[in-house]
Protein backbone atom coordinates (compact mmCIF):
# COMPACT_ATOMS: atom_id res chain seq x y z
CA UNK A 1 0.00 0.00 0.00
CA UNK A 2 3.13 2.19 0.81
CA UNK A 3 3.84 1.61 -3.22
CA UNK A 4 0.24 2.72 -4.29
CA UNK A 5 0.22 5.82 -1.83
CA UNK A 6 3.89 6.80 -3.28
CA UNK A 7 2.48 6.63 -6.98
CA UNK A 8 -0.43 8.80 -5.99
CA UNK A 9 1.72 11.39 -4.59
CA UNK A 10 4.38 11.63 -7.06
CA UNK A 11 1.19 12.13 -9.96
CA UNK A 12 -0.13 14.80 -7.43
CA UNK A 13 -3.43 12.90 -7.34
CA UNK A 14 -4.92 14.12 -4.43
CA UNK A 15 -8.57 12.15 -4.52
CA UNK A 16 -7.06 9.03 -4.13
CA UNK A 17 -8.15 7.60 -1.02
CA UNK A 18 -6.59 4.02 -0.19
CA UNK A 19 -8.39 1.22 1.99
CA UNK A 20 -6.78 -1.79 3.07
CA UNK A 21 -9.40 -5.30 3.33
CA UNK A 22 -12.02 -7.07 1.92
CA UNK A 23 -13.57 -4.67 -0.36
CA UNK A 24 -17.24 -5.93 -0.33
CA UNK A 25 -17.04 -5.47 3.08
CA UNK A 26 -15.37 -1.89 3.94
CA UNK A 27 -17.47 0.95 4.60
CA UNK A 28 -17.05 2.98 1.54
CA UNK A 29 -18.53 5.92 0.55
CA UNK A 30 -19.94 5.73 -2.99
CA UNK A 31 -21.42 5.69 -5.38
CA UNK A 32 -18.25 5.45 -8.26
CA UNK A 33 -17.94 5.71 -11.57
CA UNK A 34 -16.24 3.01 -11.82
CA UNK A 35 -15.22 -0.54 -10.00
CA UNK A 36 -11.81 -2.10 -11.25
CA UNK A 37 -10.12 -4.95 -9.60
CA UNK A 38 -7.32 -6.78 -10.94
CA UNK A 39 -6.49 -10.78 -10.04
CA UNK A 40 -9.09 -10.25 -6.95
CA UNK A 41 -12.00 -12.75 -7.74
CA UNK A 42 -10.39 -15.48 -7.87
CA UNK A 43 -9.50 -15.57 -4.38
CA UNK A 44 -13.72 -15.00 -3.39
CA UNK A 45 -15.79 -18.34 -2.39
CA UNK A 46 -18.12 -16.71 -4.26
CA UNK A 47 -17.29 -14.48 -7.02
CA UNK A 48 -20.68 -13.75 -8.32
CA UNK A 49 -22.02 -12.45 -4.88
CA UNK A 50 -18.68 -10.35 -4.85
CA UNK A 51 -19.36 -8.70 -7.74
CA UNK A 52 -22.71 -8.09 -7.28
CA UNK A 53 -22.16 -6.16 -3.76
CA UNK A 54 -19.31 -4.43 -5.54
CA UNK A 55 -21.92 -3.29 -8.31
CA UNK A 56 -23.68 -2.08 -5.94
CA UNK A 57 -20.94 0.86 -5.58
CA UNK A 58 -21.76 2.00 -8.82
CA UNK A 59 -23.19 5.17 -10.39
CA UNK A 60 -26.00 3.91 -12.55
CA UNK A 61 -24.54 3.16 -15.79
CA UNK A 62 -21.06 2.63 -14.11
CA UNK A 63 -18.18 0.35 -15.49
CA UNK A 64 -17.34 -2.86 -13.64
CA UNK A 65 -13.73 -3.90 -14.62
CA UNK A 66 -11.89 -7.38 -13.50
CA UNK A 67 -8.88 -8.87 -15.02
CA UNK A 68 -8.53 -12.80 -13.37
CA UNK A 69 -5.52 -14.80 -14.35
CA UNK A 70 -6.39 -17.88 -17.04
CA UNK A 71 -3.11 -20.45 -16.26
CA UNK A 72 -4.47 -23.62 -18.07
CA UNK A 73 -2.19 -22.68 -21.00
CA UNK A 74 0.45 -21.36 -19.66
CA UNK A 75 3.42 -23.72 -20.89
CA UNK A 76 6.59 -24.01 -23.07
CA UNK A 77 7.16 -25.79 -26.32
CA UNK A 78 9.14 -27.27 -26.88
CA UNK A 79 9.40 -28.57 -23.12
CA UNK A 80 11.81 -26.20 -20.71
CA UNK A 81 11.61 -28.38 -17.30
CA UNK A 82 12.53 -25.27 -15.26
CA UNK A 83 9.70 -23.32 -16.56
CA UNK A 84 7.35 -26.26 -16.50
CA UNK A 85 8.33 -26.98 -12.97
CA UNK A 86 7.81 -23.48 -12.07
CA UNK A 87 4.56 -23.09 -13.44
CA UNK A 88 3.15 -26.15 -12.06
CA UNK A 89 4.30 -24.67 -9.04
CA UNK A 90 2.00 -21.88 -9.66
CA UNK A 91 -0.47 -23.74 -10.22
CA UNK A 92 -0.38 -25.81 -7.30
CA UNK A 93 -0.35 -22.94 -4.79
CA UNK A 94 -3.27 -21.47 -6.45
CA UNK A 95 -5.36 -24.38 -5.95
CA UNK A 96 -3.91 -25.33 -2.54
CA UNK A 97 -5.27 -21.89 -1.12
CA UNK A 98 -8.62 -22.22 -3.34
CA UNK A 99 -7.81 -19.40 -6.35
CA UNK A 100 -9.28 -20.43 -9.16
CA UNK A 101 -6.23 -20.80 -11.77
CA UNK A 102 -9.04 -19.73 -14.77
CA UNK A 103 -11.77 -17.50 -13.36
CA UNK A 104 -10.60 -15.44 -16.30
CA UNK A 105 -12.70 -17.92 -18.44
CA UNK A 106 -16.01 -17.22 -15.76
CA UNK A 107 -16.00 -13.71 -15.80
CA UNK A 108 -18.75 -13.38 -18.60
CA UNK A 109 -21.11 -15.77 -16.47
CA UNK A 110 -19.88 -14.33 -13.13
CA UNK A 111 -21.24 -11.03 -14.59
CA UNK A 112 -24.13 -11.96 -15.67
CA UNK A 113 -25.33 -13.56 -12.56
CA UNK A 114 -24.55 -11.11 -10.96
CA UNK A 115 -26.89 -8.93 -12.72
CA UNK A 116 -24.56 -7.17 -15.20
CA UNK A 117 -24.64 -6.82 -18.93
CA UNK A 118 -22.82 -9.34 -20.53
CA UNK A 119 -19.23 -8.27 -20.40
CA UNK A 120 -16.93 -7.04 -23.13
CA UNK A 121 -13.84 -9.35 -22.90
CA UNK A 122 -10.16 -9.64 -24.02
CA UNK A 123 -6.89 -11.92 -23.16
CA UNK A 124 -3.78 -10.70 -22.75
CA UNK A 125 -0.45 -13.33 -22.41
CA UNK A 126 2.64 -12.95 -23.85
CA UNK A 127 4.67 -15.33 -25.70
CA UNK A 128 7.86 -15.40 -27.19
CA UNK A 129 11.30 -17.52 -27.16
CA UNK A 130 13.99 -14.44 -27.16
CA UNK A 131 15.99 -13.75 -24.43
CA UNK A 132 13.90 -10.50 -24.20
CA UNK A 133 10.68 -11.99 -23.73
CA UNK A 134 9.19 -10.42 -20.80
CA UNK A 135 7.49 -13.82 -19.93
CA UNK A 136 10.51 -14.86 -17.69
CA UNK A 137 10.29 -12.74 -15.42
CA UNK A 138 6.58 -12.54 -15.25
CA UNK A 139 6.18 -16.20 -13.88
CA UNK A 140 9.44 -15.69 -11.37
CA UNK A 141 7.50 -12.30 -9.75
CA UNK A 142 4.46 -14.81 -9.32
CA UNK A 143 6.66 -17.30 -7.95
CA UNK A 144 7.70 -14.80 -5.99
CA UNK A 145 4.81 -13.41 -4.58
CA UNK A 146 3.58 -16.82 -4.14
CA UNK A 147 7.16 -17.91 -1.83
CA UNK A 148 5.66 -17.78 1.54
CA UNK A 149 2.10 -19.72 0.56
CA UNK A 150 4.59 -22.33 -1.37
CA UNK A 151 6.98 -22.44 1.84
CA UNK A 152 4.00 -22.96 3.98
CA UNK A 153 2.14 -25.62 1.68
CA UNK A 154 5.58 -27.40 1.47
CA UNK A 155 4.97 -27.81 -2.39
CA UNK A 156 8.79 -25.77 -3.04
CA UNK A 157 11.04 -24.16 -0.84
CA UNK A 158 13.30 -21.07 -1.01
CA UNK A 159 16.15 -23.20 -2.41
CA UNK A 160 14.66 -25.41 -4.74
CA UNK A 161 13.00 -21.82 -6.44
CA UNK A 162 16.39 -19.96 -6.22
CA UNK A 163 14.62 -16.70 -7.06
CA UNK A 164 18.05 -14.58 -7.99
CA UNK A 165 18.68 -16.80 -11.17
CA UNK A 166 15.09 -18.00 -11.49
CA UNK A 167 14.81 -16.01 -14.56
CA UNK A 168 17.62 -16.23 -16.22
CA UNK A 169 17.55 -19.92 -16.19
CA UNK A 170 14.20 -20.02 -17.99
CA UNK A 171 15.01 -18.18 -20.39
CA UNK A 172 18.57 -20.01 -20.70
CA UNK A 173 16.56 -23.04 -21.49
CA UNK A 174 14.08 -22.01 -23.76
CA UNK A 175 16.71 -19.76 -25.97
CA UNK A 176 19.08 -23.24 -26.12
CA UNK A 177 16.42 -25.58 -27.66
CA UNK A 178 14.97 -22.50 -29.99
CA UNK A 179 11.41 -22.84 -27.74
CA UNK A 180 8.55 -20.56 -26.70
CA UNK A 181 6.64 -19.44 -23.57
CA UNK A 182 2.93 -18.92 -23.38
CA UNK A 183 3.18 -16.53 -19.67
CA UNK A 184 -0.10 -17.05 -17.92
CA UNK A 185 -3.00 -15.64 -19.78
CA UNK A 186 -4.89 -12.35 -18.25
CA UNK A 187 -8.57 -12.11 -19.20
CA UNK A 188 -10.26 -8.74 -18.84
CA UNK A 189 -14.40 -8.29 -18.72
CA UNK A 190 -15.85 -4.75 -18.44
CA UNK A 191 -19.58 -3.82 -18.34
CA UNK A 192 -21.84 -1.27 -17.62
CA UNK A 193 -24.46 -1.30 -14.61
CA UNK A 194 -27.95 -1.35 -16.11
CA UNK A 195 -29.59 1.84 -15.74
Amino acid sequence: MNRARARAQAGDLGNVRFLEGDPTELPIDGPFDAVVGRLVLMYYPDPVDAVRKLAGYLLDGGLMVFQEFDIANCRSLPLAPTYERNVGWIKQALSATGARTQLGLELYSVFLAAGLRGPSMRMDALIGGDSDSPAYELVADVIRSLLPVMEKLKIASATEVDLSSLAQRMRDEVVASNGVVLSPGLIGAWSRKLL
